[in-house]
Protein backbone atom coordinates (compact mmCIF):
# COMPACT_ATOMS: atom_id res chain seq x y z
CA UNK A 1 0.00 0.00 0.00
CA UNK A 2 2.84 2.56 0.64
CA UNK A 3 4.00 2.24 -2.66
CA UNK A 4 0.82 3.74 -3.50
CA UNK A 5 0.99 6.30 -1.08
CA UNK A 6 4.28 7.07 -1.32
CA UNK A 7 3.12 8.09 -5.06
CA UNK A 8 0.86 10.30 -4.70
CA UNK A 9 3.17 11.97 -2.20
CA UNK A 10 5.47 12.24 -5.08
CA UNK A 11 3.46 13.47 -7.28
CA UNK A 12 2.10 16.02 -4.96
CA UNK A 13 5.61 17.32 -4.32
CA UNK A 14 6.13 17.45 -8.26
CA UNK A 15 9.26 15.17 -8.07
CA UNK A 16 7.83 12.88 -10.92
CA UNK A 17 4.81 13.25 -13.35
CA UNK A 18 2.17 10.95 -13.82
CA UNK A 19 3.94 9.59 -16.78
CA UNK A 20 6.67 8.40 -15.07
CA UNK A 21 4.88 7.16 -12.11
CA UNK A 22 2.83 5.00 -14.67
CA UNK A 23 6.05 3.61 -16.02
CA UNK A 24 7.11 2.66 -12.41
CA UNK A 25 4.38 0.50 -11.78
CA UNK A 26 4.20 -0.91 -14.93
CA UNK A 27 7.63 -1.80 -13.92
CA UNK A 28 6.69 -3.46 -10.26
CA UNK A 29 3.80 -5.12 -11.41
CA UNK A 30 6.22 -6.79 -14.21
CA UNK A 31 7.99 -7.66 -11.10
CA UNK A 32 5.28 -8.07 -8.19
CA UNK A 33 2.49 -10.90 -8.78
CA UNK A 34 -0.54 -12.04 -6.77
CA UNK A 35 0.41 -15.02 -3.20
CA UNK A 36 -2.43 -17.06 -5.18
CA UNK A 37 -0.79 -17.03 -9.16
CA UNK A 38 2.76 -17.58 -7.53
CA UNK A 39 1.25 -20.93 -5.71
CA UNK A 40 -0.30 -21.96 -8.92
CA UNK A 41 2.50 -20.88 -11.42
CA UNK A 42 5.09 -23.33 -8.64
CA UNK A 43 2.24 -26.09 -8.86
CA UNK A 44 1.74 -25.63 -5.17
CA UNK A 45 -1.58 -25.26 -5.38
CA UNK A 46 -4.50 -25.84 -8.23
CA UNK A 47 -6.69 -23.04 -9.82
CA UNK A 48 -9.58 -24.21 -7.70
CA UNK A 49 -8.21 -24.16 -4.21
CA UNK A 50 -6.54 -20.30 -5.43
CA UNK A 51 -9.84 -19.02 -6.17
CA UNK A 52 -11.74 -20.57 -3.17
CA UNK A 53 -9.10 -18.89 -0.77
CA UNK A 54 -9.43 -15.50 -2.90
CA UNK A 55 -13.75 -15.91 -2.01
CA UNK A 56 -13.15 -17.01 1.38
CA UNK A 57 -11.55 -13.49 2.02
CA UNK A 58 -14.40 -11.89 1.08
CA UNK A 59 -15.77 -13.62 4.57
CA UNK A 60 -12.92 -14.01 6.90
CA UNK A 61 -10.10 -11.38 8.11
CA UNK A 62 -7.53 -13.04 7.20
CA UNK A 63 -3.96 -13.07 4.36
CA UNK A 64 -4.43 -15.45 1.50
CA UNK A 65 -1.17 -17.49 2.66
CA UNK A 66 -3.19 -18.15 6.65
CA UNK A 67 -6.10 -19.43 5.08
CA UNK A 68 -4.38 -21.84 2.60
CA UNK A 69 -2.46 -23.26 5.70
CA UNK A 70 -5.72 -23.36 7.40
CA UNK A 71 -7.39 -25.55 4.71
CA UNK A 72 -4.51 -27.53 4.31
CA UNK A 73 -3.08 -26.75 1.08
CA UNK A 74 0.24 -24.86 1.96
CA UNK A 75 2.53 -25.34 4.90
CA UNK A 76 4.39 -22.67 6.55
CA UNK A 77 7.07 -22.93 4.92
CA UNK A 78 5.85 -22.64 1.34
CA UNK A 79 4.33 -19.96 2.42
CA UNK A 80 7.66 -18.19 3.83
CA UNK A 81 8.86 -19.10 -0.11
CA UNK A 82 5.96 -17.58 -1.92
CA UNK A 83 6.46 -14.62 0.30
CA UNK A 84 9.89 -14.45 -0.96
CA UNK A 85 9.47 -15.00 -4.42
CA UNK A 86 6.56 -12.37 -4.34
CA UNK A 87 9.32 -9.67 -3.35
CA UNK A 88 8.64 -6.55 -1.09
CA UNK A 89 6.05 -3.95 -2.41
CA UNK A 90 7.84 -0.80 -1.26
CA UNK A 91 11.96 -2.31 -2.48
CA UNK A 92 10.55 -2.95 -5.85
CA UNK A 93 8.75 0.50 -6.15
CA UNK A 94 12.04 2.48 -5.35
CA UNK A 95 14.48 0.15 -7.36
CA UNK A 96 11.62 0.76 -10.62
CA UNK A 97 11.88 4.49 -9.58
CA UNK A 98 15.94 4.45 -9.59
CA UNK A 99 16.81 2.12 -12.48
CA UNK A 100 14.58 4.53 -15.13
CA UNK A 101 16.76 7.54 -13.52
CA UNK A 102 13.72 9.56 -12.49
CA UNK A 103 15.23 9.86 -8.86
CA UNK A 104 18.32 8.77 -6.82
CA UNK A 105 18.59 6.75 -3.87
CA UNK A 106 19.53 9.62 -2.02
CA UNK A 107 16.48 11.53 -2.90
CA UNK A 108 14.68 8.76 -1.94
CA UNK A 109 15.76 8.42 1.13
CA UNK A 110 14.97 12.27 1.73
CA UNK A 111 11.43 12.22 0.17
CA UNK A 112 10.83 9.28 2.49
CA UNK A 113 12.13 11.19 5.44
CA UNK A 114 10.05 14.07 4.57
CA UNK A 115 6.84 11.94 4.39
CA UNK A 116 7.79 10.65 7.61
CA UNK A 117 8.28 13.97 9.30
CA UNK A 118 5.00 15.68 7.89
CA UNK A 119 2.78 12.93 9.10
CA UNK A 120 4.47 12.70 12.53
CA UNK A 121 5.15 8.82 12.03
CA UNK A 122 8.03 6.97 14.22
CA UNK A 123 10.15 4.78 12.85
CA UNK A 124 8.41 1.93 13.95
CA UNK A 125 5.32 3.47 11.86
CA UNK A 126 7.94 3.70 9.08
CA UNK A 127 8.52 0.38 9.04
CA UNK A 128 4.86 -0.90 9.00
CA UNK A 129 3.90 1.72 5.96
CA UNK A 130 6.60 -0.14 3.73
CA UNK A 131 5.94 -3.78 4.85
CA UNK A 132 2.44 -3.36 3.82
CA UNK A 133 1.28 -4.17 7.83
CA UNK A 134 -2.57 -3.39 7.35
CA UNK A 135 -3.51 -3.67 11.07
CA UNK A 136 -1.32 -1.55 12.23
CA UNK A 137 -1.17 0.90 9.39
CA UNK A 138 -4.67 2.14 8.97
CA UNK A 139 -5.03 3.58 12.60
CA UNK A 140 -2.86 6.13 11.26
CA UNK A 141 -4.63 7.65 8.97
CA UNK A 142 -7.84 7.66 11.16
CA UNK A 143 -8.48 10.86 12.36
CA UNK A 144 -9.83 9.47 16.17
CA UNK A 145 -9.24 6.79 18.86
CA UNK A 146 -13.03 5.39 18.92
CA UNK A 147 -12.58 1.82 18.72
CA UNK A 148 -15.35 1.62 16.09
CA UNK A 149 -14.31 4.16 13.96
CA UNK A 150 -11.17 2.10 13.59
CA UNK A 151 -12.22 -0.70 13.39
CA UNK A 152 -14.70 0.05 10.52
CA UNK A 153 -11.68 1.88 8.65
CA UNK A 154 -9.63 -1.13 9.08
CA UNK A 155 -11.98 -3.57 7.56
CA UNK A 156 -12.75 -1.38 5.10
CA UNK A 157 -9.56 -0.31 3.66
CA UNK A 158 -8.28 -4.49 4.14
CA UNK A 159 -11.52 -5.13 2.12
CA UNK A 160 -10.64 -2.65 -0.46
CA UNK A 161 -7.14 -3.80 -0.79
CA UNK A 162 -8.07 -7.56 -1.12
CA UNK A 163 -10.94 -7.74 -2.71
CA UNK A 164 -10.63 -4.91 -5.38
CA UNK A 165 -7.38 -3.86 -5.76
CA UNK A 166 -3.87 -4.76 -4.00
CA UNK A 167 -2.52 -0.93 -5.14
CA UNK A 168 -5.31 0.91 -3.05
CA UNK A 169 -3.91 4.27 -1.81
CA UNK A 170 -5.55 6.06 1.01
CA UNK A 171 -5.07 9.65 2.97
CA UNK A 172 -5.63 10.63 6.11
CA UNK A 173 -9.43 10.84 7.63
CA UNK A 174 -11.21 14.12 8.12
CA UNK A 175 -14.50 14.45 9.58
CA UNK A 176 -17.28 16.87 8.23
CA UNK A 177 -20.87 17.54 7.82
CA UNK A 178 -21.69 16.77 4.62
CA UNK A 179 -20.56 15.61 1.36
CA UNK A 180 -21.72 15.10 -2.19
CA UNK A 181 -21.14 12.79 -5.18
CA UNK A 182 -22.84 11.33 -7.99
CA UNK A 183 -23.92 8.22 -6.47
CA UNK A 184 -24.03 6.52 -3.41
CA UNK A 185 -23.84 2.60 -1.57
CA UNK A 186 -24.46 2.79 2.25
CA UNK A 187 -26.03 0.35 4.93
CA UNK A 188 -27.24 0.71 8.35
CA UNK A 189 -26.06 -0.95 11.32
CA UNK A 190 -28.34 -0.94 14.38
CA UNK A 191 -28.13 -3.01 17.82
CA UNK A 192 -25.63 -2.31 20.49
CA UNK A 193 -23.72 -0.11 17.93
CA UNK A 194 -25.24 2.20 15.51
CA UNK A 195 -23.57 3.34 12.03
CA UNK A 196 -23.89 4.23 8.44
CA UNK A 197 -21.27 3.35 6.17
CA UNK A 198 -21.07 4.53 2.47
CA UNK A 199 -18.85 4.58 -0.40
CA UNK A 200 -19.45 7.69 -2.53
CA UNK A 201 -18.27 9.30 -5.60
CA UNK A 202 -18.41 9.22 -9.35
CA UNK A 203 -20.19 7.02 -11.54
CA UNK A 204 -17.69 6.26 -13.56
CA UNK A 205 -15.18 5.79 -10.65
CA UNK A 206 -17.35 3.29 -8.64
CA UNK A 207 -17.97 1.66 -12.22
CA UNK A 208 -14.29 1.11 -12.45
CA UNK A 209 -14.32 -0.36 -8.93
CA UNK A 210 -16.97 -2.55 -9.01
CA UNK A 211 -15.56 -4.63 -12.30
CA UNK A 212 -12.46 -4.92 -10.33
CA UNK A 213 -14.22 -6.06 -7.12
CA UNK A 214 -16.79 -8.47 -9.44
CA UNK A 215 -13.99 -9.21 -11.93
CA UNK A 216 -16.79 -8.70 -14.56
CA UNK A 217 -17.00 -6.32 -17.63
CA UNK A 218 -20.63 -6.73 -17.91
CA UNK A 219 -20.90 -3.64 -15.00
CA UNK A 220 -21.99 -0.70 -17.25
CA UNK A 221 -24.72 1.38 -15.32
CA UNK A 222 -24.73 3.05 -12.44
CA UNK A 223 -27.08 0.60 -10.82
CA UNK A 224 -24.93 -2.89 -11.52
CA UNK A 225 -22.23 -0.89 -9.98
CA UNK A 226 -23.65 0.97 -7.17
CA UNK A 227 -25.32 -3.15 -6.15
CA UNK A 228 -21.44 -4.40 -6.38
CA UNK A 229 -20.55 -1.69 -3.58
CA UNK A 230 -23.04 -2.50 -1.71
CA UNK A 231 -22.48 -5.82 -1.62
CA UNK A 232 -18.91 -4.95 -0.45
CA UNK A 233 -19.93 -2.24 2.15
CA UNK A 234 -22.00 -5.78 3.64
CA UNK A 235 -19.00 -7.40 3.47
CA UNK A 236 -17.32 -5.26 5.65
CA UNK A 237 -19.78 -4.66 8.12
CA UNK A 238 -20.51 -8.16 8.22
CA UNK A 239 -16.82 -8.64 9.25
CA UNK A 240 -17.03 -5.93 11.84
CA UNK A 241 -20.59 -7.54 13.02
CA UNK A 242 -19.03 -11.15 13.73
CA UNK A 243 -15.92 -9.22 15.41
CA UNK A 244 -18.62 -7.44 18.22
CA UNK A 245 -20.18 -10.89 18.31
CA UNK A 246 -17.24 -12.57 19.95
CA UNK A 247 -17.29 -9.19 22.53
CA UNK A 248 -20.76 -9.85 23.50
CA UNK A 249 -22.37 -7.21 21.87
CA UNK A 250 -25.64 -7.80 19.02
CA UNK A 251 -25.44 -6.26 15.74
CA UNK A 252 -27.88 -5.91 13.05
CA UNK A 253 -27.22 -5.25 9.24
CA UNK A 254 -29.98 -3.28 7.38
CA UNK A 255 -29.98 -4.39 3.45
CA UNK A 256 -27.36 -1.96 1.81
CA UNK A 257 -28.73 -0.02 -0.59
CA UNK A 258 -27.79 2.76 -3.11
CA UNK A 259 -28.88 6.32 -4.69
CA UNK A 260 -27.73 7.84 -7.40
CA UNK A 261 -28.51 11.53 -9.23
CA UNK A 262 -26.11 13.34 -7.64
CA UNK A 263 -26.45 11.89 -3.83
CA UNK A 264 -25.45 13.71 -0.92
CA UNK A 265 -24.70 12.82 2.61
CA UNK A 266 -25.33 15.33 5.43
CA UNK A 267 -24.72 13.85 9.10
CA UNK A 268 -22.85 15.15 12.53
CA UNK A 269 -20.24 13.02 12.93
CA UNK A 270 -19.14 11.67 10.08
CA UNK A 271 -15.56 10.51 9.14
CA UNK A 272 -14.44 10.41 5.58
CA UNK A 273 -11.23 8.76 3.96
CA UNK A 274 -9.91 9.13 0.46
CA UNK A 275 -9.57 5.97 -1.38
CA UNK A 276 -6.98 5.99 -4.74
CA UNK A 277 -8.16 2.59 -6.67
CA UNK A 278 -8.45 1.48 -9.96
CA UNK A 279 -7.21 4.85 -11.14
CA UNK A 280 -10.69 6.54 -9.30
CA UNK A 281 -10.84 8.03 -6.42
CA UNK A 282 -13.83 7.30 -4.08
CA UNK A 283 -14.83 8.54 -0.46
CA UNK A 284 -15.22 5.89 2.17
CA UNK A 285 -17.72 7.07 4.87
CA UNK A 286 -18.43 5.71 8.42
CA UNK A 287 -20.59 7.82 11.44
CA UNK A 288 -21.56 6.21 14.34
CA UNK A 289 -24.22 7.03 17.27
CA UNK A 290 -25.46 10.25 14.44
CA UNK A 291 -27.97 10.45 12.09
CA UNK A 292 -27.31 10.56 8.55
CA UNK A 293 -29.85 11.83 5.93
CA UNK A 294 -28.77 10.62 2.50
CA UNK A 295 -30.44 12.58 -0.05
Amino acid sequence: MFDRIFGRYLLSKDKISKTQLNQVYQIQDAKRAKLGVIAVSEKLMTVAQAEEINALQATMDKRFGDLAVERGYLTNIQVGRLLSLQGDEFLTFTSALIERGFLSLEEVNNLVNEYQHEMNLSDENMEALKRGELNPIIPLFVDCNDEDYVSLFTYGIKNFYRLVDTHVAIEKAYKTGHIDGECVSYQRIYGDVSATVALIGKDEDLQKMAKSYTKEEFIETKEDALDAMCELINCINGLYATDKSKQGKKIELEPPVFATRYSALSGDDMHVIPIYSCESEVFFVVSINSDVTVK
